[in-house]
């Protein structure tokens, strides 16, 4: 997925073949899983595998993962807080791999393009937690919330409401202030990409003139900041991610979609099938769905990137998982949006690499592939450091995951 990096719509990389059939018997399956990602070569024979020739593109969630409060976990309650400099710059640090980190945009009510996920942020005040929508705020409000710039000067408290309910202090180990779209494209190292999520409130009704408004508002600072640094806009909202692809040509535009795990009262939102069907009918580019749709339908992954030509990546907490991703490596997905960014972008490094070893020691041929994934899978277990199954196993796996993930 290199050409990602590229500035144009027209330069997203182009369709792979299909996956396994996941209905097929288990030798089908090896067979399939061994092939399931070569390179299009406009010829039957398959002759390069996709850990071979696509590396996969390693994405930081809100930069080097969510702040997850409640999390078991420690690591995925985040040691920086998110959609910060400080997350975005750690995420770039972390592992040449990292290609991009993925934030979230809204816009205040004075025309701001701020980055922050939640559509509520909360404070304490006299003992008292109060929330305020984000969009309502104007810029300074917005920015007196948590650590400050100004030295000796005292934000106000931040808490965050969870969706159980519950409203806790948010702190993180390792604090930054709020900012705006602007402060990112500047302080941000410039080694990395932009993956621009337009946030928009699911409970608010949208008009074509305000959302134009809200967007033109996102491109005036992307077009005026951005330079040569590759960029990719995506939003959950239909209508947004259409938009956007008709008001501007230079970046490529992504659907986000939860693929069916959760259901929307716009339908459009419901299916790997309907993201598809906007992605065609608003010209957009490609998909980021919840991993788990993809893991639960992946003759999808076909639908999406051979027969629509889209390009495909992943969100979610599966993907912090190094077998997860590495499945869906071998599947065709183009990139993963992560919070464990340093131990993702670490396997995908050394499964690419050793991969990449296995293809050296063959011939070339298009009966070699099930081999070259034999000899990956070696070098990866005498290197221990990529997960230790074979494409047998990887076949089990394709047709096991599905019904793990319901």
């Amino acid at each position: 997925m290199a050409k990602l990096k590229a500035a144009r719509a027209t330069d997203v990389p182009s369709a792979l073949p299909p996956e396994p059939d996941i209905a097929a018997d288990l030798d089908g399956l090896a067979a399939a899983a061994s092939s399931c990602s070569c390179i299009r070569a406009g010829a039957a024979e398959a002759t390069t595998t996709a850990a071979e020739g696509r590396p996969l593109v390693v994405i930081g969630h809100r930069g080097k993962g969510m702040n997850t409060l409640v999390s078991p976990d420690p690591r995925l309650r985040g040691d920086v807080r998110e959609n910060t400099l400080r997350a975005f710059n750690d995420a770039a640090a972390s592992h040449p791999a990292v290609a991009y980190v993925e934030f979230d945009v809204q816009v205040t009510k004075d025309g701001c393009p701020v980055i922050f996920h939640d559509n509520f942020i909360y404070t304490q005040q006299d003992g008292e937690i109060s929330g305020k929508r984000v969009t309502d705020l104007d810029l300074d409000e917005f920015l007196s919330y948590g650590p400050q710039r100004e030295q000796g000067k005292a934000g106000k408290p931040l808490f965050r409401k969870l969706k159980d309910g519950r409203i806790l202090k948010w702190d993180v180990r390792s604090e930054d202030a709020l900012c705006t779209l602007r402060e990112v494209f500047h302080g941000v190292h410039r080694r990395v990409g932009f993956n621009v999520e337009l946030k928009f409130d699911d409970d608010l009704v949208y008009t074509e003139d305000s959302l134009t408004c809200i967007l033109q508002a996102v491109l005036k600072v992307v077009l005026e900041h951005a330079g040569d640094r590759p960029i990719i806009f995506s939003s959950f909202q239909p209508d947004a991610a259409q938009l956007i692809r008709k008001l501007q040509d230079k970046y490529p535009v992504f659907f986000l979609t939860n693929g069916g795990t959760q259901v929307y009262a716009d339908q459009r939102r419901n299916s790997l099938e309907e993201a598809v069907k906007l992605c065609v009918a608003g010209g957009l580019q490609g998909i980021v769905s919840e991993v788990r749709a993809i893991l639960r339908q992946p003759s999808a992954v076909a639908e999406i990137k051979d027969a629509n030509k889209l390009s495909l990546m992943t969100y979610g907490q599966l993907n912090n998982v190094p077998e997860v991703v590495y499945v869906q490596h071998l599947m065709g997905v183009d990139g993963v949006i992560v919070d464990l960014v340093g131990e993702i972008a670490e396997a995908v490094s050394a499964f690419t690499v050793t991969a990449v070893q296995a293809s050296g020691s063959q011939d070339g041929g298009g009966g070699v592939v099930g081999e070259r994934m034999e000899t990956a899978a070696a070098l990866a277990v005498a290197a221990g450091t990529t997960p230790s199954f074979s494409p047998r196993e990887m076949s089990f796996l394709l047709r096991l995951i599905p019904e793990l993930v319901q």
